[in-house]
């Protein structure tokens, strides 16, 4: 499985196999061309719910997780992550975000759920 994690500010490059935007906004003072997103999944993202709870407090992210990976469940997201699994079966994927926390995002915390659902 190769999926790499990138700020969407940062500059595309060709490495970066298909770009896949995961965040349920798009993100602020990125144009569409610039960002080179091929695909945008919203429905794999965290709720607006729990990405506000997350943003007001940073140091939950253990908690944070669990209630992604809670989320992810749901049908929706589900049929996103097969989604996402069929383009990382055909070459490598790069997760787009555009939190400033290059560690502790939502892109960051579905890869770990990615990686720990192919164990």
């Amino acid at each position: 499985m190769t999926v790499r994690i990138k700020r969407v500010y940062d500059t595309p490059e060709p490495s970066d196999g298909m770009r896949i935007l995961v965040d349920r906004l798009w993100p602020r003072g990125v144009a569409k061309e610039k960002a080179r997103v091929d695909l945008w999944l919203k429905d794999i993202s965290p709720s607006d719910d729990l990405r506000r709870r997350f943003h007001a407090r940073p140091e939950s992210w253990d908690e944070f997780r669990q209630h992604y990976a809670a989320e992810l469940e749901g049908e929706a997201e589900q049929a996103a992550a097969a989604e996402l699994r069929r383009h990382i079966a055909q070459g490598p994927v790069t997760l787009l975000y555009a939190a400033r926390d290059e560690r502790h995002n939502n892109a960051a915390a579905l890869a770990l759920w990615l990686e720990e659902k192919t164990r």
